[in-house]
């Protein structure tokens, strides 16, 4: 004897068994489906670039993003009223549909362990932006562009001016 499935089950979410006859009527929510399924949620690569550099800023031992150029820049752009830190600068994203690639640069502190910094910002950016998005990390290409030695100045420090 094989059991054949059954079109309109009772127990199925969204029917009711109704009546003294056994008879089985199916009332649907408005919409037609669950919430989740209504609709598509598109995620700009700059949300992702975003979520990849409060990532990577957060592990020890990387003192910088971007390059010189880029940190050059960035900071005459804070400095400008009105003008608000980058927290993208030195990441580049490619979105797809279900995954995400990216592209980071970073600058280093001296005396860490450039492969071991690498990988922590590999695995914290990974974590971060699978967890915030839901899109698959294919791939996080890490360039690093700088050692940051003690003794030298942060292109982003504040300089003392020349006018009192």
């Amino acid at each position: 004897m094989t059991e054949s499935p059954q079109r309109n089950r009772p127990d199925s979410p969204g029917s009711v068994t109704g009546g003294d006859d056994g008879r089985q009527s199916q009332f649907s929510k408005r919409g037609g489906g669950a919430p989740a399924t209504r609709g598509r949620t598109t995620i700009a690569d700059g949300v992702v670039e975003k979520i990849a550099g409060m990532a990577a800023r957060d592990v020890v031992g990387v003192h910088a993003m971007g390059s010189g150029i880029s940190r050059t820049f960035g900071a005459v752009r804070d400095r400008v009223p009105g003008g608000s830190k980058s927290v993208s600068r030195g990441v580049k994203a490619e979105v797809g549909e279900s995954q995400a690639a990216l592209d980071l640069e970073i600058v280093v502190d001296y005396g860490v362990a450039i492969s071991e910094v690498a990988r922590d910002v590999r695995e914290n950016v990974i974590a971060a932006v699978e967890r915030m998005t839901g899109l698959e990390v294919v791939e996080v290409n890490i360039a690093v562009s700088d050692v940051k030695l003690p003794d030298e100045e942060d292109d982003e420090d504040e300089s003392e001016s020349r006018v009192q």
